[in-house]
């Protein structure tokens, strides 16, 4: 198992993260994403891989670049969790055991405990998400924004998407939807949503962000013939979110 922390000016929380994250495993990869702050000094005395971008790639190109190094670790579960301090990595044995029973899926940390916490706009944003990117992959999907997952070591391994700056936050969207063409699908775990009051705004956009995934779907959805048997399908996601994730 390898976890993967994209960071990008996360110095005043990615030294407890990564703490946190070798706790449950050795081969814990930080990815500083071309951070102009401390980040990377923070991380002094632990024993972690650090990866750096001289420049900001964004956090698709990050991610990537944490995927091939746990791919050359053989990791046979790669786990992805932010640098922000919003993803408790003591709940990353949930993930393990839903991927234990749900072997070839994406496990999906969904935030659906505590959601109060969650701003409003936010909340919408992730919703109206979740119901496209349901529509794009045929199936209901349950906090596709949430960037704490697990994934398979066989479909990193096999699927590559544009890793092109641009493609930021969509690239986690896009790889759920591509993933189901080559018979992987995601499996939502509930977990607690931690939003920190006073910490730095979140790098998510909601209204640039969520365009952008929408876009990349609506591309899709046209290439597909609008796929109506995945629109059939991803309209209970409106309803409740929470009747599509694992108990």
């Amino acid at each position: 198992m390898a976890v993967v922390i994209p960071v990008y000016n996360e110095s005043a929380t990615i030294r407890d993260v990564a703490t946190a994250a070798l706790q449950q495993t050795e081969n814990v990869i930080i990815v500083d994403d071309g951070s102009s702050d401390d980040s990377q000094s923070q991380l002094e005395g632990l024993k972690v891989h650090l990866l750096r971008h001289e420049q900001n790639q964004g956090k698709a190109t990050a991610l990537q670049s944490g995927f091939d190094h746990a791919i050359k670790l053989n990791a046979e579960m790669i786990i992805t969790l932010d640098g922000d301090g919003q993803h408790n990595p003591a709940e990353i044995p949930q993930l393990i055991s839903a991927a234990q029973a749900n072997p070839n899926s994406i496990i999906i940390a969904a935030r659906l405990k505590q959601r109060h916490n969650a701003p409003k706009l936010r909340l919408f944003a992730n919703r109206f998400a979740d119901f496209w990117v349901s529509w794009a992959a045929g199936y209901p999907v349950t906090d596709s924004q949430s960037g704490f997952r697990l994934y398979p070591f066989d479909l990193l391994r096999d699927v590559r998407l544009n890793t092109s700056k641009e493609k930021g936050f969509v690239f986690e969207s896009e790889i759920v939807i591509e993933a189901a063409s080559h018979n992987f699908y995601s499996v939502s775990v509930p977990v607690e949503s931690i939003y920190h009051v006073g910490r730095r705004q979140s790098h998510y956009r909601p209204w640039t962000d969520t365009w952008r995934i929408v876009r990349m779907i609506a591309w899709r959805l046209i290439k597909r013939g609008l796929y109506l048997q995945g629109l059939f399908r991803s309209l209970g996601i409106l309803a409740d979110p929470r009747k599509h994730a694992a108990q």
